[in-house]
């Protein structure tokens, strides 16, 4: 049963009057549940208590963090039917697709709890003291990744649960050693409230500090705004729009007294280049599969091929009647929310009346459904060169073709491509050799390249990127999936001379967990004598 209720550590709270109601685009109507929107007070409350409990959970042995992590995912699990069935009514997202995706968000908390039983990853170095040295001896060095503190994390609209309330960023942040504050999405606050629940439930039984996670209501950018100004919060994880991405980088590098690192994952339209040689050979597999990945999820995921890249050829021709035929196959289907799917038909329509830019198919607008229907335009390379706005995100199942000359003139065009997550390239062994100046772009505008495949999906381990240059992220240094997603919230410490006692328990000379460590310059997991 959901109250509406603001989740503050163990505690829930409803103090505010203002409330609102989540809108279903399965029902066409509202939802009967009023959620109340959280108060100055409760804000604060939540801030409060993830201070107090940042001091004693980034102490907390990496094994103790694992279990936490583990009975977050079993919690999830407990959930069962309901889960599923209240971020359907939210989401519109398909029974089918919302039980994968459940189940990656539990596997992602259990690889960060296999990642901190392992231990490595905290990068523990020892140099130790050489007091004999000439001229100067050498201290006892050691550095080890310590946890940042408090950390925002903003619910996505588009994986309710795997980038949202215990997605990704909170499963890394949490993993980390960080105290969590999560703003949930207004599209699906029910869904929220109940995996809230379940990760307040998780650390009650594992012992957790009281104020490890929080989930606070808003609407809006109010909140949002509050919690990146507030000089308790240490660093934010955040997945939406450029608009909203860019507003809160403004508040963290600008308004703030101490700026802190943004980890916003913002816009990307994933470039796809089709070689001429393979585009030939495998014309009709070609389209179905990027067909199929631009209306994969009616376009809702950051990684749908918004861009293809092709050197016009009578093989281009035939490809661009092939993908014709494969969108107008495709049956509509409910988007995330009336919102989006507003903004897709307006995006979609502004595209199309661009300079030089060309309809192929248009599927009906059905708004009034809330349902997306898939489009494609064409655009000569120059025009697309010539114009910035051309790269702007549509966000749902719409994709441009630009058509090059030459092979000249496709390093041109992806050479003034701005930063995106990921960048595929289809041909042969020969070709890509021919090619490898365009190979060397992709590598230089993107986070990941994707060789022969379409780039929709995302594998959680240890090697993925998620991530890119700007403006696809505020930051291409990380990721937000897969293990190296911890290190956004941490920060290396050196202790120098330090006694035993006072070192973190994995600089000790015991090396009680048995991690392994680097010490003067050999990695090791023996203990030092």
């Amino acid at each position: 049963m959901l109250n509406g209720h603001n989740v503050i550590g163990f505690e829930e709270s409803a103090k505010g009057q203002k409330t609102f109601q989540s809108f279903s685009t399965i029902q066409g109507s509202f939802l009967q549940e009023k959620f109340h929107i959280a108060t100055n007070d409760e804000i604060e409350a939540a801030i409060a208590k993830a201070v107090t409990a940042f001091g004693i959970y980034s102490k907390v042995p990496f094994v103790v963090r694992a279990v936490f992590l583990e009975t977050i995912a079993a919690e999830i699990f407990q959930l069962g039917d309901v889960l599923l069935e209240r971020a359907h009514l939210e989401s519109g997202l398909p029974l089918a697709r919302l039980t994968g995706e459940r189940d990656r968000t539990m596997n992602q908390l259990k690889l960060f709890a296999g990642l901190l039983r392992e231990g490595s990853w905290a990068d523990a170095v020892i140099d130790t003291a050489m007091p004999e040295r000439q001229p100067l001896p050498r201290a006892d060095i050691r550095r080890i990744l310590q946890p940042l503190g408090p950390v925002a994390v903003f619910a996505a609209s588009n994986f309710p649960f795997a980038f949202s309330t215990a997605g990704g960023d909170t499963a890394s942040a949490l993993a980390a050693g960080c105290s969590v504050i999560v703003k949930a999405h207004s599209a699906h606050a029910g869904t929220n409230e109940l995996m809230a629940t379940a990760i307040k439930r998780a650390a009650e039984k594992t012992g957790m500090p009281d104020g490890i996670f929080s989930s606070l209501i808003g609407e809006g950018a109010t909140l949002g705004q509050q919690l990146a100004a507030n000089p308790v919060i240490k660093a934010i994880g955040f997945t939406g729009s450029y608009r909203a991405g860019m507003a809160l980088y403004e508040t963290v590098t600008q308004k703030r007294t101490a700026p802190i690192p943004l980890y916003a994952e913002m816009s990307s339209i994933n470039p796809v280049v089709l070689l001429p040689e393979t585009l030939a050979l495998k014309t009709t597999a070609i389209a179905t599969s990027l067909a199929g990945s631009i209306t994969l999820g009616v376009g809702q995921f950051c990684t749908n091929p918004g861009l293809l890249f092709v050197i016009k050829s009578k093989a281009t021709e035939a490809f661009i009647e092939l993908m014709v035929a494969s969108l107008s196959a495709v049956i509509p289907a409910t988007m995330l929310n009336q919102a989006i799917c507003k903004s897709y038909y307006t995006d979609r329509t502004k595209l199309m009346n661009a300079k030089g830019v060309n309809l192929v198919y248009k599927g009906e607008n059905l708004q009034n459904e809330y349902k997306g229907t898939p489009a494609l335009f064409t655009v000569p390379a120059n025009e697309f060169i010539a114009s910035l706005a051309l790269q702007d995100e549509v966000f749902g199942p719409c994709s441009l073709v630009v058509i090059c000359e030459d092979k000249s003139q496709l390093v041109q065009a992806l050479s003034a491509m701005h930063g995106q997550l990921t960048g595929s390239i289809y041909g042969n062994e020969e070709e890509l050799i021919r090619y490898t100046e365009v190979v060397q772009i992709l590598q230089d505008k993107t986070g990941r390249v994707i060789f022969n495949s379409a780039p929709t999906g995302v594998e959680v381990c240890h090697a993925m990127v998620h991530g890119g240059p700007f403006p696809a992220t505020t930051d291409s240094r990380t990721t937000s999936v897969g293990t190296e997603a911890i290190r956004r919230f941490v920060r290396p410490i050196c202790y120098q001379d330090c006694p035993q006692v006072l070192l973190p328990l994995y600089l000790q000379n015991n090396n009680a967990a048995g991690i392994m460590r680097k010490i003067n310059g050999n990695y090791t997991r023996d203990a030092i004598q």
